[in-house]
């Protein structure tokens, strides 16, 4: 390290998500005693979702900063976009040519965390660790989890997303409903499940959107498909229809129902799909200011929940971990505190015009113009 502010300090990721275990590998190789604590049982525990496009302009500053960009090109590869219309027919296919084949390239979520846990040191990662409670003593905190483990921190990363509890130091703000509700699920062999789509679609990504809703899929590296349907849904649709995500068919013909004007593709889809799951999507608004805080900040979804309609959230993540850890590290600040300050206030910028951006793509993506806006996203 050129300076001291984190020499000899013990410093905390409270979770281990692609940001909380990247913040932990940037740290660690400039010679920074850190611990990350993470809620999952154990390194095998997969995470769900589709694909992350890791932008070269802001993601890929932090992977290249943790000395893992050979082994990110290993795993991540250029994708192509198709769009469909509601009758399933394609009405736009791109690929990333030789210029720009990474600068958004796909990769999987359980990739992506992989290559951080294989270079972080033994024990980094404390499993099976949820947060239960976080209380400041003089110039240290105490934290206290769910398994009977206690432990105490001169420096707080709060990483741990959208759900987290530790965000009371810095922030009382409750996650917002955007107005949009996502519906997931996958199709785990669709060569032998729906022979069908990827001789017509393809592997890579597909979006469909009409009548104020949207369909995408994502091709897993397995070659498995993911996919998720969003539309526009408000406090009370979500109080008043409860879906039995328990009971495939039931979530199924609820599907069938909501697509009922679109094409048999669709419904095909969703006849071979498994493993759904829906939330309503929420987002914490950096228009708001944060409380006065010390040796404590946020990073990722815990700063800055989004949609994930404009492909920025995991990105914006990978950019807080970026810019924190070279405040941390460079030797320009006197303080962990003015390492803070300065991190937070670039953050706000750059995940604060994200967030806007990301409400106009939700807004776009659920309305019934098609625009080049929406041509040249990437989900």
């Amino acid at each position: 390290m050129k300076n001291s502010i984190i020499e000899n300090k013990k410093i905390v990721i409270i979770g281990g998500g692609p940001v909380g275990l990247t913040t932990a590998r940037i740290l660690q190789i400039n010679g920074v005693d850190v611990t990350v604590y993470e809620r999952e049982i154990n390194a095998q525990a997969r995470t769900s979702g589709g694909t992350l496009d890791i932008h070269s302009d802001s993601g890929q500053y932090a992977i290249q900063k943790a000395g893992l960009m050979e082994e990110f090109r290993k795993y991540a590869r250029p994708t192509g976009e198709k769009m469909a219309d509601i009758d399933g027919n394609i009405t736009s296919d791109e690929m990333p040519d030789e210029s720009n084949a990474f600068s958004r390239p796909e990769i999987d979520r359980n990739d992506l965390r992989k290559i951080m846990l294989d270079n972080l040191e033994e024990n980094t990662v404390v499993w099976d660790s949820q947060l239960i409670n976080n209380e400041k003593t003089e110039d240290q905190y105490f934290l206290e989890f769910k398994n009977g483990k206690t432990t105490a921190a001169d420096f707080v990363i709060v990483a741990n997303g959208g759900r987290s509890n530790a965000r009371k130091f810095v922030s009382d703000q409750e996650p917002k409903l955007s107005g949009t509700y996502i519906i997931q699920g996958e199709i785990k062999n669709p060569d032998l499940d729906y022979p069908e789509f990827k001789p017509k679609y393809g592997n890579g990504n597909v979006m469909a959107m009409g009548e104020q809703k949207m369909f995408y899929t994502h091709t897993m590296r397995d070659g498995s498909v993911h996919f998720g349907v969003s539309f526009k849904a408000d406090e009370n649709w979500i109080l008043n229809n409860e879906i039995d995500f328990e009971n495939d068919q039931s979530v199924i013909s609820f599907l069938n129902e909501t697509f009922k004007n679109w094409g048999d593709d669709y419904q095909k889809f969703f006849k071979a799909s498994t493993e759904f799951s829906g939330l309503p999507l929420r987002l914490f608004s950096l228009e708001e200011s944060w409380k006065e805080h010390s040796n404590i900040t946020l990073v990722g979804d815990a700063a800055h929940l989004m949609p994930p309609f404009a492909g920025e959230g995991v990105n914006m993540g990978l950019f807080d971990a970026y810019h924190l850890t070279k405040n941390l590290t460079d030797g320009k600040f006197e303080t962990i505190d003015e390492a803070i300050a300065d991190y937070e206030k670039k953050m706000f910028g750059y995940a604060l015009e994200a967030q806007r951006m990301t409400k106009k793509m939700e807004d776009l993506l659920h309305s019934d113009v098609v625009t080049e806006d929406i041509l040249n996203s990437r989900f």
